[in-house]
């Protein structure tokens, strides 16, 4: 077992995709005055623990996820040769993987203390991340609950930023909410793209997905739609967290993303999925570090 072995077992790259929204919504919520004060405090083990969490709690989804889907995985041409079918890992190392990961997530949340929000979210945070792996077996929604779940690092991030301010001011929850909305409906999207790789596979052993239910075609346009909802909801960000600083530079980047999503969607046809990772993983991290730096440069600059 070598650490590539751990890194292919979790697709740590994969981790640009949640953790540039995250930063955002921490940058977000540096830059938004408080009610009760200037702004928020920068404290440099809150932007740790935030980049611990974040590896920890997606860490201990993915090692769940190969664990629960491992007999599955073996049936799949596509997947046989994942770490665990193909016996690179054993059953019992990924558990304690997990576990330590788990732990991990939810030691990192005392490093925002004296916030104790982080720690009181952490374990139902958890059992919702554990809960995606599950979903598609009883549910074509699972699309969602996957972008629902990567939606809470926008949110959890602003939380472990601003602590108690959301308690008594619930309104400052709406620009991190927002976000969330569009991270849920951008991950959506290209989670059902991803899927349709596997549409005959899971009709066949009747696992619910988008693209088993309504066929390559139906679930393209589904992805579509989720898309443009994503675009849609950037659009009302810079109204919504108007006291952050958005403005030119994140409207430009808005265009340069919906250019990307198109160009994601023109990769992709019913009868040709064979650049499908290609606008899976490019795209998106694309799509994830540019929102990242652009809507970074923005907060700062005022």
């Amino acid at each position: 077992m070598s650490t590539r072995d751990w890194l292919g077992l979790i697709r740590f790259s994969h981790t640009l995709f949640a953790l540039p929204f995250a930063a955002f919504a921490a940058v977000m919520a540096f830059t938004t005055p408080l009610a009760s004060a200037d702004r928020p405090v920068f404290r440099v083990q809150d932007a740790v623990g935030i980049l611990f969490c974040m590896v920890f709690a997606r860490s201990a989804a993915m090692a769940f996820n190969r664990l629960v889907d491992h007999r599955i995985d073996a049936e799949n041409p596509r997947t046989a040769q994942r770490h665990l079918p193909a016996g690179l890992l054993s059953r019992n190392s990924v558990m304690v993987f997990t576990v330590l990961c788990s732990i991990g997530f939810v030691a990192s949340t005392l490093l925002f203390w004296p916030n104790a929000l982080p720690l009181a979210g952490s374990i139902p945070v958890l059992v919702f991340l554990f809960g995606y792996s599950l979903a598609k077996r009883f549910t074509a929604a699972s699309h969602l609950w996957l972008g629902v779940a990567l939606s809470l690092a926008p949110i959890c991030a602003w939380v472990a930023v601003r602590g108690n301010e959301v308690l008594t001011n619930p309104s400052d929850l709406l620009a991190p909410v927002l976000l969330a909305a569009a991270v849920a409906a951008w991950v959506t999207g290209f989670d059902i793209i991803y899927a349709c790789q596997d549409a005959e596979f899971d009709t066949k052993l009747g696992l619910h997905s988008v693209p088993a239910r309504f066929g390559v075609g139906g679930a393209l346009q589904m992805a579509a739609v989720c898309h443009v909802v994503m675009l849609a909801l950037l659009a009302l960000l810079p109204w919504v967290a108007g006291s952050s600083g958005l403005g030119t530079l994140f409207w430009i980047t808005l265009v340069v993303i919906t250019v990307m999503v198109l160009w994601q969607h023109a990769l992709v046809r019913p009868h040709d999925l064979g650049r499908v990772n290609q606008a899976f993983f490019n795209t998106n991290a694309a799509i994830s570090l540019t929102l990242l730096i652009a809507g970074t440069v923005d907060c700062l600059w005022v």
